[in-house]
């Protein structure tokens, strides 16, 4: 539970830790895949020369911020919620973009840009017509993220961190977010984690499942990551697992909505209506909706309905942040 004193006020219900990152992205045909060597609905790390080579094959492209958790603190505050990033850019132009655009929707960034090394991360995503998409991303200055990035005032003042799964790749990342955890847990917040990816959940299983019994409140997956986490094939298996180990489970599923696991109860969220265009940013959106509803005060099945209502407005159209008035939408939807 949160434990609010004078020393540690809570200015921000949600503080979101992740790679911080300029999307680009283009309509591709699934030849480019097979062409490009790219694995369909995964995200590849790649290095610069890629990401380069990449982008001149691309057809013509759009340029979004983004990354995984720097949308969902920016979903948090369009909803109407004090939200916080901690992710490291270049101060280059792209820096400059990304530093534009989350700051504009109201997020709290704080972190100091790098003065010199790599460039600015950026994710090349490939939507192909079923509105998969195939993420490429470079790291650039995003990796280089560490503990002295992770501010003690800013960590203590939210209500929730959130860290997205793609942290644990390098060693310096790591140490960020296992400071941000202790000072989390220090001041009484609570820690939520998502799994970012099935690929990442096969790269850190074990730690992923140390975590979560340990030191994460509230886990976010999708079914393909909870089924890796838990080697299992069986989704029912696998929300029996998250059942018994997390203190809260949001998991996805698509066009079958989504399922919160809590307090030995399974509630099912419905999918709220939409029409699919683009799937980038689905959970990070279905993240923030939830965390938005948690931190306001909403039972779970509310949280589980704003967050699909949330996630549901950012697959209707290119790119991984809203593009409606997301404090009209869930006005209307409360009001159901």
């Amino acid at each position: 539970m949160t434990r609010e004193t004078d020393d540690n006020p809570q200015t921000l219900d949600v503080l979101c830790m992740g790679n911080a990152i300029v999307d680009i992205l283009a309509r591709v045909d699934d030849a480019f895949l097979d062409t490009h060597e790219r694995v369909k609905g995964a995200m590849t790390l790649v290095d610069e020369d890629t990401s380069r080579r990449l982008y001149d094959a691309m057809p013509p492209a759009v340029e979004r911020s983004g990354g995984s958790a720097a949308n969902t603190a920016a979903g948090v505050a369009m909803l109407g919620g004090r939200a916080g990033f901690i992710g490291k850019v270049r101060d280059d132009q792209l820096g400059t973009v990304f530093r534009h655009d989350i700051t504009a929707v109201g997020v709290d960034y704080r972190t100091e840009s790098a003065s010199a090394g790599e460039a600015t991360a950026t994710s090349m995503i490939l939507v192909t017509p079923d509105a998969q998409r195939t993420m490429n991303t470079y790291l650039g200055a995003c990796a280089n993220i560490g503990p002295e990035d992770v501010g003690e005032d800013q960590v203590a003042s939210a209500a929730i961190t959130y860290i997205e799964g793609y942290l644990w790749d390098r060693p310096r990342m790591k140490e960020a977010v296992l400071r941000g955890i202790d000072i989390a847990h220090a001041n009484g917040r609570r820690i939520a984690l998502t799994l970012s990816d099935s690929f990442c959940v096969d790269r850190f299983r074990a730690e992923f499942r140390d975590l979560i019994d340990t030191k994460v409140e509230i886990l976010f997956a999708n079914e393909a990551e909870i089924c890796s986490l838990y080697e299992v094939d069986d989704f029912e298996a696998a929300a029996g697992q998250a059942l018994a180990h997390a203190d809260i489970a949001a998991v996805t599923r698509s066009g079958k909505g989504s399922v919160v696991l809590a307090n030995g109860t399974r509630i099912d969220i419905p999918a709220h209506p939409a029409t699919v265009e683009d799937t980038t940013g689905a959970g990070d959106l279905y993240a923030a909706g939830f965390l938005y509803g948690l931190t306001a005060g909403h039972d779970l099945e509310t949280c589980g309905r704003i967050a699909s209502m949330a996630a549901a407005e950012v697959i209707s159209h290119l790119g991984a942040r809203p593009e409606a008035d997301m404090k009209a939408a869930l006005k209307q939807l409360l009001a159901r």
